[in-house]
């Protein structure tokens, strides 16, 4: 899956806190898009509150992603089976 950063914002809270929004397009290997944002607290690198936004994110990321697991799969009806895969074709390097 592709993560692209949307997002990157800081809030300050009603409690004098500030915490950093952060959104993310999510793009899987089937070309579906998830725009998704999550709240973090402000502290630490860009890369660590990244993390941890994805972090907490993963759950809805996973949950969504797997509703197309079998989408563009070619199903044989009279095998009730989805039709194999063909194998990818290494490139030769002659």
């Amino acid at each position: 899956m592709k993560y692209l950063i949307k997002k990157f914002i800081e809030e300050k809270q009603e409690d004098g806190s500030v915490k950093k929004l952060i959104g993310f397009e999510v793009t899987n290997t089937t070309g579906q898009n998830l725009y998704i944002d999550k709240r973090v607290d402000n502290t630490g690198t860009d890369e660590e509150q990244i993390a941890v936004a994805q972090s907490a994110a993963q759950p809805e990321i996973d949950e969504w992603n797997a509703q197309f697991a079998v989408v563009g799969r070619e199903w044989d009806a009279e095998t009730n089976s989805f039709v194999p895969e063909p194998e990818p074709v290494e490139e030769s390097n002659e």
